[in-house]
């Protein structure tokens, strides 16, 4: 007689023994993978129905204010001893004040009128012409000696340091050695007469080689900060761009011209703006050497002595803002004559 046997127990239909777990079938997944047996875990995998999500705390919340904490010391210092004197300066320009006395008086735009109808008060600004010649030679010079010290060459770190030195001195300082080497029987005619052309001009004596004397110390002071802008410049230049010119058998002028002129475009543009507004504001030089004596008056040392010399401060804060406004004007027209755009060399 025939008996039936049960089935066999299957892998998820059979019995365990006693004391043992069940495998979980494939695909499922156990109690401590859902977090059942955590009701802690269960409640921080639940979705979060509606509402905003939860606000970032510690150090998460206060990390959008901490750029602008290290920007508060700088930002007060250049609202403080910026912003703040160029807004009296401006409220100074509409007024009679001689800058001692503590009643001033409201004049409108009196001492605009007075610095536009007086033409000895713009007549300075022919002096300016001599600074702008000198930064043409400056940017020149500096552009050349930065191209070929940006090259191998013996000694060229000893060049930068030469180049570069007159930037570390001081404007006071430069004027009164200066001063003595244009001086009559100074260092300039004693150089002079060792070659055997003396000498008995003073060169400070008549306006054109005065300016023309002021203009090359500034020159020779700031060359060195121009030529350091450019090295820069010519040094962030990919060095792949002068050997694929080397192979393609180009020289140093055609390297020039079509790949280190037009990658350092801006810092040019930069430079030329500089020293446009350098030269209508040349200041330190001049005054120290000659003291805007011999047809060496700027714009600047007139307006120094409005000041400070005939007490009419509120017509000195006038021409300030005047010149002010010349230096942006012209700084616009360059940024529109000569837009900064990015030269893609590659």
């Amino acid at each position: 007689m025939a008996h039936a046997y049960p089935p066999p127990p299957g892998p998820d239909t059979g019995p365990t023994p006693t004391g043992t777990r069940s495998r979980p079938r494939t695909g499922e997944r156990g109690p401590a993978e859902t977090g059942a047996g955590d009701p802690g875990r269960a409640r921080r995998s639940a979705p979060r129905r509606g509402g905003p999500p939860p606000a970032p705390r510690g150090p998460r919340a206060r990390r959008p204010l901490t750029p602008w904490l290290f920007l508060l010391a700088p930002l007060a210092l250049l609202i403080t001893f910026t912003y703040a004197p160029i807004v009296n300066m401006i409220a100074y320009s509409f007024t009679d004040w001689d800058g001692v006395s503590p009643e001033l008086h409201y004049t409108g735009a009196q001492n605009y009128a007075e610095i536009f109808t007086r033409e000895d008060l713009f007549q300075v600004f022919w002096v300016s012409g001599y600074y702008l010649a000198a930064s043409v030679v400056q940017i020149v010079a500096a552009l050349y000696f930065a191209t070929v010290l940006s090259f191998r060459v013996r000694f060229r770190n000893f060049f930068k340091g030469v180049l570069f030195f007159p930037s570390l001195v001081n404007g006071v300082a430069i004027g009164f050695v200066f001063l003595y080497f244009f001086q009559d029987g100074g260092t300039l005619d004693t150089v002079l007469q060792l070659f055997g052309h003396p000498t008995d001009r003073a060169w400070l004596g008549t306006p054109v080689s005065a300016n023309v004397s002021l203009a090359g110390v500034s020159v020779w002071r700031y060359l060195g900060m121009n030529f350091v802008l450019f090295l820069g410049a010519i040094q962030s230049v990919p060095g792949e761009l002068y050997e694929a010119a080397e192979l393609d058998g180009a020289g140093r002028w055609h390297q020039f011209r079509y790949i280190i002129l037009p990658g350092i475009r801006p810092v040019l543009t930069l430079t030329v703006i500089l020293s446009v507004s350098g030269s209508l504001s040349a200041f330190e030089i001049p005054y120290i050497m000659t003291g805007g004596a011999t047809g060496t008056e700027t714009f600047v040392i007139q307006t120094v002595k409005l000041a400070f010399q005939f007490n009419k401060t509120g017509l000195a804060s006038a021409a300030a803002v005047v010149l002010l406004l010349i230096i942006l004007l012209v700084t616009w027209v360059q940024r529109r004559l000569v837009p900064d755009d990015r030269v893609d060399l590659v």
